[in-house]
């Protein structure tokens, strides 16, 4: 293959990515979130496998972003807690294998940012949901194939999505926060289809 020139565009003052589809690399990929526990300290977990497709547009506002994670793949450490989440209290796995994300608009935030909203299922409920995405920028690795990086965070309600579970506290207050933080951070790889055309 031969070696590409990785170039950022710069669009309406926002520098941007080549157009074209980009494929998230799980290699170089994570998916992370964190949660609060006994109303004091923070759980921190991640799932290990997804899969992911960004189309990135001559346009950028008409770009968009297909997810796919395997729920089962949760990981916050401690197995105990992970089969409780992988039950029907939490992710309902057996009956909800996947959990999807489908964008629906994006736009600037602000130099560096760009709101992305889309929607989100979990356990087949679905809702909508903002991620604040950042563009970190494009670099050609050793086999000549063009990478992009994003950072991408937002917040959800977990009883958004009937993941209703909780306990008392003695002292006050619930053992699991309703708030879920998310922070994913990416690394897609250009498709060699797209590579120096425009976006379909």
């Amino acid at each position: 293959m031969a070696m590409n020139v990785a170039t950022s565009r710069t669009v309406a003052g926002h520098e941007v990515p080549p157009a074209g589809r980009w494929v998230v690399d799980p290699a170089h990929s994570h998916v992370d979130f964190i949660v609060r526990h006994m109303m004091i300290s923070k759980v921190r977990g991640r799932f290990r496998e997804f899969s992911a497709e960004i189309r990135i547009d001559e346009i950028p506002e008409r770009s968009s972003v297909e997810a796919t994670i395997n729920a089962a793949s949760i990981d916050t450490g401690d197995e105990e807690r992970d089969r409780h989440l992988r039950s029907p209290e939490f992710l309902d796995v057996e009956h909800h294998p996947e959990i999807t994300f489908r964008s629906l608009t994006i736009r600037a935030a602000d130099e560096h940012h760009w709101k992305l909203t889309g929607e989100l299922t979990i356990r087949g409920v679905t809702r909508p949901v903002t991620l604040l995405v950042e563009y970190c920028g494009t670099a050609v690795d050793p086999w000549g194939n063009t990478r992009a990086a994003f950072l991408a965070s937002g917040e959800i309600n977990r009883e958004d999505f009937a993941m209703t579970w909780n306990q008392a506290l003695e002292a006050g207050g619930l053992l699991v926060g309703k708030g879920v933080k998310l922070d994913v951070d990416v690394e897609a790889v250009l498709s060699s289809d797209d590579e120096g055309s425009e976006a379909p």
